[in-house]
């Protein structure tokens, strides 16, 4: 049996096949959708010091996870 994963893919965040960021993403226009990331980034930097007895680790690898997401969803713009 594996440990639950916080940051990758949260058990409460997965609804039967789907997970709520896929819904989200589906839900929105991709500038809504980047929108939504940058602000998830912008929550996770400003609480980590503060929500977790772990220094904010978890709070810093959800930013990333975040910031990772952004990246991949980022297109060119010609």
């Amino acid at each position: 049996m594996s440990a639950q994963d916080n940051v990758n893919s949260p058990a409460h965040y997965t609804q039967g096949k789907y997970e709520v960021i896929d819904i989200i993403q589906a839900s929105m226009s991709h500038e809504a959708f980047q929108g939504y990331l940058l602000g998830n980034m912008t929550k996770y930097l400003m609480r980590c010091r503060h929500k977790h007895q772990d220094g904010g680790t978890e709070d810093l690898k959800k930013l990333v996870w975040y910031a990772e997401k952004f990246i991949a969803n980022i297109r060119v713009e010609k």
